[in-house]
């Protein structure tokens, strides 16, 4: 239970984040919010265990906190795009 609360909360403050810093009104909700911050974490730890060949959920840097921001940033502008 405990898990998933944080899961929540890293996904909205990176919901949060990633709609502060991109360019222009992001106008979505709070569940979305949390599920684009979820998203971006999942897109950059995929990436980053991809290129780096280690494990998926290695752990919490502050590099995997800006990927995450970087990954929900880049599901705004595909969501946008489609």
């Amino acid at each position: 239970m405990l898990n998933l609360l944080s899961i929540v909360f890293t996904g909205l403050v990176v919901g949060v984040l990633a709609r502060f810093f991109y360019p222009g009104d992001v106008d979505i909700g709070l569940l979305k919010t949390i599920l684009l911050g979820v998203g971006g974490a999942l897109v950059a730890g995929v990436f980053a265990s991809w290129k780096s060949g280690g494990r998926f959920g290695d752990g919490v840097n502050r590099a995997g906190c800006l990927a995450s921001v970087i990954g929900a940033m880049l599901l705004i502008f595909v969501g946008r795009s489609l």
